[in-house]
């Protein structure tokens, strides 16, 4: 018989996305008033666009059977594929900053490589469970190397290595979860670490990017203005912080207010005490899914959970130590926080299956 999905579980992530809603009407409204008269205009793209699309499918994702999502793993995964192609077709692909990232169609715009995330964990968790019991060096390491090559090619493509950083980083402890030889996991880390410094020399602005991390007070006025800018914001927040909505950075100060920089918004605002409730809440999301995972002896449901809450906080990892200055600055959105359609709508889905999972859990 079935229990009851992890409530914990399902209030933690509503709270963050409420959270999320709060901080993205305070940024917003002074912009949204002076764009089209209504004050709710980004709200309301976030309500409208990313959660209830979100809520109705991750509500298909908590009812399906999930025997059937591990047999149509092969025919998600084309998709997302496909999906990541249409981006480079002119007049369906959406060229902005100098990245291809973005489909249109008609009024409406989606970003493939969130819906890749998922579907790449989907597939590798149902890839490995069934590799497990005659996996080797020919059957499992270098498909898999093969499958992480594809993604590769096509998200530098675009570019985006920031997206690649995280699919690479949860398919690395997928594949340890998988009990994998260390040898192989040693191998693909010293050739992770390889490619990105390829990639890294062959692109300027990205070697910028490490040169910025290391020196951070590096033309304040160019290329440091947003880091500079975000450690103010988090500095100015203090102990319990400037009061909602009431942020300086994010009038034109702060790049990106909304979406990558909006951790620095909300640390401003909040202050230590507000941060560290939102630590808290990732903490504990990362902890139930962690215990529902251990409690699982479905290879691929284990897998699936594992793979799902890494790309979380992984993601939410890289977005914070970015904005504090530990990491380097990335174009990765907070998890349920930052305003985006393409990433709540898909990120309420992988929650749908992770609740799904979570009536199957001895605990």
């Amino acid at each position: 018989m079935l229990k009851k999905p992890n409530l914990i579980l399902a209030i933690t992530s509503g709270l963050l996305i409420m959270l999320g809603f709060i901080i993205i009407t305070g940024v917003s409204m002074t912009t949204s008033n002076i764009s089209s008269g209504n004050s709710f205009k980004y709200l309301l793209h976030q309500i409208l666009c990313g959660f209830l699309p979100g809520l109705i499918l991750g509500t298909i994702a908590y009812f399906i059977d999930l025997k059937l999502v591990k047999k149509l793993s092969l025919l998600i995964i084309i998709i997302a594929i496909i999906l990541m192609t249409l981006i480079f077709i002119p007049g369906l692909g959406i060229k902005e900053g100098g990245a291809s990232r973005w489909i249109r169609v008609g009024s409406l715009s989606f970003q493939p490589s969130e819906f890749l995330k998922l579907g790449f964990i989907i597939y590798l968790a149902a890839w490995l469970s069934a590799k497990k019991k005659n996996g080797g060096f020919k059957k499992m390491f270098l498909p898999m190397i093969m499958i992480l090559g594809i993604v590769a090619i096509l998200l530098l493509a675009q570019p985006d290595m920031s997206t690649l950083i995280v699919i690479g980083t949860v398919a690395l402890i997928m594949y340890l979860c998988s009990n994998a030889p260390l040898w192989q996991i040693g191998t693909m880390i010293l050739g992770g670490l390889a490619s990105a410094y390829v990639f890294i020399k062959i692109a300027p602005y990205r070697l910028n990017r490490i040169l910025l991390f290391f020196n951070p007070n590096d033309e304040l006025l160019g290329r440091g203005w947003q880091l500079k800018q975000a450690v103010i914001a988090v500095g100015s927040g203090g102990i319990i912080g400037t009061g909602l909505g009431l942020s300086i950075q994010k009038y034109k100060f702060l790049p990106e207010a909304m979406s990558d920089s909006i951790f620095a918004v909300y640390a401003e605002e909040t202050g230590f005490i507000g941060c560290l409730i939102l630590l808290s809440l990732y903490l504990i999301f990362a902890w139930q899914a962690l215990r529902i995972a251990a409690s699982i002896k479905d290879n691929f449901l284990k897998l699936l959970v594992i793979g799902i809450i890494c790309w979380i906080t992984v993601q939410a990892f890289i977005n914070i130590g970015a904005i504090i200055g530990i990491l380097p600055l990335t174009g990765i959105p907070l998890p349920f926080v930052s305003y985006g359609s393409s990433h709540l709508v898909i990120e309420l889905i992988g929650l749908g299956l992770l609740l799904n999972v979570s009536k199957k859990a001895k605990i």
